[in-house]
This record gives C-alpha cells, sequence and structure tokens, in this order.
C-alpha cells in the first residue's frame, strides 16, 4: 500500500481527498456548464427574435464549428410564443433568455421573468426614429448610384469579391455582410445568402465605440465629468483604492482593475460576464485592482460595462436609462434596426451586445467621421471625437484611443499596403469591424463569423478596398 499507511486510514484519506477536488471541480464544471447553456440560450434567441435567422441556420452555422465542440451536448428549447430560449446540459445548468421588444434578448439569470417583462412594457412609447431604411437624410446613402469619378471601380469589385471569396475552406471567412460608404453614400454592399439590409446583427466589442457615444451625450449634457471618481457603489467605502478611478480611466483602459479577457478560456472573467453572471457591471466592479489607477493600460470589456453602470448612475429612473440610447442616439440617426442588449440587472452589456444592421453600423461610423455631427446638429459634445483618436499614453504603440482603436494589431499576414495612417476601427469577436479612414472619406462595414483560424485579416484584406478611393485633395 502506497505509503505505508494502514488499509482503513487510506480509504478515508482517499475519500477525504475525493470530497476535496469534487468540491473544486463540480463548482467549475457547473460554471462551464453555465457558460455553454447561456452562450446557446442567448445565441438562440437574438438569433431568431432579433436578427430574424431560422433556427436551424444558427443551429449549424453560428453554435457549431472551431471552438463550440462542446455545445453538441446542449440541448436547446425555443418557445417562439413566449419569445424565449432556453438550453441546459441534458437538464443541467439549464439557462433561458427572453425577448423583450426594443430590448432584445436578456439571460434571466434567477430573476423573475415577469418582473422583467413588466419592464419593457411600453417603454419606448413615443420614440420616434427617423423613417428611413435604404434612404439616408441629405442625400447620404441614398442610393447605389455611379461611382464617383476618383474611384476605381475594377479594383474595387474585385476587393469585394475578395471579402466574400473562401480561398480555403478549411479556414472559412464566413463575411455575411460589406456596406462601404464614399462621401456619404453607399457605393457598395453586398450580403452572404440568409442576409440582407435590414437584418441586425451583433458587433460584440464594436459596442464599445457605441458607449463611448452614449458617455459623450451625458458629458454633453453635464450629467457626468470625465474627471469624475469614486463612480461605482462597490468602490464608495472609506479606503477602497478604487475610489481613485477616473471615469477617463475606464474609458481608457487604464483603471488597474484586474481583469481577464481571454476568449480561449471558458472560466475567463469575459466569458462568465457575458454568458452567466446577471450583473455585467457589478461583477467586473468587484474585481480588485491588479495596478494603480492611470498607469497601465490592459483591455477589459469589464471596464466598459462598468461605464455603463456609471451611466445608468446618471438617471433618476431605469426606465430613462432604457430609453436613453434610443431617445438620444438612434432615433437622432435613424438606426431603425438598433437594439443595445441589458443584463438581468438592467444594465446594458455595453462592451458587446449591440445587434444592429450593416447599414446602421455604418450610421454610427459616420457620426464619428462627421465629428459628431448629423444633419448639421451637434449630437457629440466639441473636441468629443478628438478625444476618443487621442492616443492612450500607456497603450502599446498609441494603439488604442477612448473605447476605440487606432491602430491595427500586426498579424503574420499584415496586408500591403498597409491602411492609411489616420484611419480607426470599431473591432468585434469573429471579424466584426467598422473602418473609418477621414483621408478618403471612407466608411467599411464587414460583418461575419469568422472563426479562430479563419482566413481573415482586417489589413490585408480591408487595404485594397480602401486603395480604390483616392485621398482627398486638400
Amino acid at each position: 500500500m502506497p505509503f505505508g499507511l494502514p488499509g482503513k486510514f487510506s480509504v478515508m484519506l482517499a475519500a477525504i481527498l475525493l470530497v476535496a477536488a469534487a468540491g473544486i471541480v463540480l463548482p467549475r464544471l457547473y460554471r462551464v456548464a453555465l457558460l455553454g447553456s447561456g452562450y446557446m440560450a442567448q445565441t438562440l434567441c437574438a438569433g431568431v427574435f432579433v436578427s430574424g435567422r431560422p433556427f436551424d441556420a444558427l443551429m449549424t452555422e453560428d453554435l457549431d464549428g472551431p471552438g463550440l465542440g462542446l455545445l453538441r451536448y446542449f440541448q436547446p428549447v425555443l418557445d417562439r410564443d413566449g419569445k424565449k430560449a432556453s438550453a441546459s446540459l441534458h437538464g443541467f445548468a439549464t439557462q433561458t433568455s427572453i425577448h423583450r421588444e426594443g430590448l432584445g434578448c436578456t439571460l434571466v439569470d434567477g430573476a423573475d421573468e415577469t418582473a422583467l417583462r413588466a419592464q419593457a412594457k411600453g417603454l419606448f412609447t413615443g420614440v420616434e426614429l427617423q423613417t428611413m431604411d435604404a434612404e439616408w437624410p441629405e442625400g447620404e446613402l441614398v442610393s447605389l448610384g455611379p461611382l464617383p469619378n476618383e474611384v476605381t471601380s475594377p479594383a474595387l469589385e474585385q476587393a469585394v469579391n475578395a471579402i466574400f471569396s473562401e480561398p480555403d475552406p478549411a479556414h472559412p471567412r464566413n463575411t455575411r455582410a460589406l456596406v462601404v460608404v464614399h462621401g456619404g453614400r453607399i457605393v457598395a454592399e453586398r450580403y452572404a445568402p440568409g442576409f440582407d439590409a435590414q437584418m441586425p446583427l451583433i458587433g460584440w466589442s464594436m459596442t464599445k465605440t457605441l458607449t463611448n457615444a452614449l458617455v459623450g451625450l451625458r458629458v454633453k449634457y453635464g450629467a457626468i465629468a470625465l474627471d469624475d471618481d469614486t463612480l461605482m457603489p462597490e468602490w464608495r467605502e472609506e479606503g477602497d483604492p478604487r475610489r481613485a478611478i477616473t471615469l477617463n480611466e475606464l474609458m481608457r483602459m487604464t483603471s488597474g482593475l484586474e481583469f481577464d479577457e481571454s476568449y480561449s478560456n471558458d472560466l475567463s472573467d469575459v466569458a462568465q460576464m457575458l454568458f452567466v453572471q446577471g450583473n455585467a457591471a457589478r461583477f467586473a466592479a468587484s474585481q480588485p485592482l491588479a495596478h494603480v489607477p492611470g498607469t497601465y493600460w490592459s483591455y477589459s470589456s469589464g471596464t466598459t460595462n462598468i461605464i455603463a453602470g456609471v451611466l445608468r448612475e446618471t438617471f433618476a429612473t431605469e426606465r430613462e436609462y432604457l430609453r436613453f440610447p434610443h431617445e438620444q442616439l438612434f432615433a437622432p440617426l435613424g438606426m431603425r434596426s438598433a437594439v443595445l442588449q441589458p443584463d438581468a440587472s438592467g444594465t446594458f452589456i455595453g462592451s458587446s451586445f449591440l445587434y444592429a444592421s450593416a447599414r446602421d453600423w455604418a450610421r454610427l461610423g459616420l457620426l464619428f467621421l462627421r465629428d459628431g455631427l448629423w444633419l448639421g446638429e451637434r449630437l457629440l459634445p466639441e473636441g468629443w471625437v478628438a478625444y476618443t483618436l487621442t492616443p492612450t499614453e500607456q497603450a502599446p504603440e498609441d494603439q488604442y484611443g477612448a473605447q476605440v482603436w487606432l491602430k491595427l494589431i500586426e498579424s503574420p499576414r499584415l496586408g500591403e499596403p498597409p491602411m492609411p495612417d489616420d484611419a480607426y476601427y470599431m473591432l468585434g469577436y469573429n471579424g466584426q469591424v467598422v473602418a473609418i479612414v477621414p483621408s478618403r472619406d471612407l466608411i467599411i462595414v464587414r460583418l461575419g463569423l469568422t472563426p479562430e483560424g479563419g482566413d481573415w485579416d482586417n489589413a490585408r484584406d480591408l487595404a485594397p478596398l480602401v486603395e480604390a478611393f483616392a485621398p482627398r485633395s486638400r
């Protein structure tokens, strides 16, 4: 017998070790199971009730493939009449996501479903969005008309074809939507089969730039300031070092808070926050400091959800907060498809959960390209876009501003010629990108589902399209 232990004692010790191991392993397995059921329920709910896609397409295209192998052991249940989707691991770790008009889909996470539905009842009564689907005001994005003289038509067509091509089926690109805006109007637009100009699609981390705009609106009206601190209830105890974190540091990802943003780890903070935790802002705000605020840059979706929580603190009522994106941003821009989804606590998932059509993502890009102006009206404060595009000192190689990327991270497949120096980007998981190129008066929206290892590279694949447009004359 190992270590010469008496038989009964060794059995007892083995039992103790087994129980201890189970106490460690089983909770971890449960959290992984909750992640799988949460991801499946949320993807199905939003895919069916927000995007309007077929259930079977979602199961085969969005819930199967590289990195999603474990989902084959989960069972979905779609309730079309009840507008909700559930998933479980053979009845274990069940999660349910419910759809509410105007708010999209929310994982219930133990909250009262009736109360959540009552929260949305009549919420958007009186909110008028500009009535334009294909057409934009003042001739902007009116139609696919003749190309301007400075646009090289064959090069544009070739670049668009390449973006939708699949040269290596073993490493798919899966581009779903492409909109190219030049001089304020659409000059190229294409959709994969099963997708169209009206379909809202998830932007993942491109949502962060929307959150930037929402902060700008509250700054404009004096509800909050960039140097405000003591921002979250979790930080207000005397002596809590997190009291020193400012809104500017949150905007620039220099809060110093610990947060694991890895997407390959099922137990990472970002995975658990988005699909297991019912209050994303509180979960992220509860993390300890790893660095002195303002001294270290670390990309964190948790940080953006804290910002969403900070925004909520500036409103007197939950109703005002939930109406805010629609009333103050989506309505003026005519973003009729846009849905920003909250969690079960009622706080927006400002890091990741904006669904919008490719055209509406282009509208958001155009707001930034036009320095925060829309139809001659200043929506974002004067100087806000300049603030957004000021490099964060602590970020490597000046690659990040305030909830926006200023450079594409280099990869082995970096394209030639490179993207223009003045280009900046909304970037999201699975290859979502809105590229804004002021020197070409250009916006490119590419939406898709490129799996890990897929044959898509933003610099390589967007640069030829950009090169079809001559730089603006000064």
